[in-house]
């Protein structure tokens, strides 16, 4: 139970090119929601077609 506690509370919706990933799954970049990107905990967000973007992790629905 405490591991479940802890991912709910690393769960963040978004992260922008040049931070960490909070956790491992499927992140589309802001410009192109259709184009999503499998990151691990912990990876660097890269830039997006060479522009800095926010990547928003998509629902487990989504994937």
């Amino acid at each position: 139970m405490k591991r479940i506690a802890l991912l709910r509370e690393r769960q963040t919706p978004a992260a922008s090119t040049g931070t960490h990933c909070p956790a491992s799954g499927m992140w589309a970049p802001a410009d192109s929601p259709d184009e999503a990107h499998a990151f691990f905990e912990g990876q660097v967000f890269p830039s997006f077609h060479g522009t800095p973007t926010v990547w928003h992790r998509r629902a487990a629905s989504q994937d």
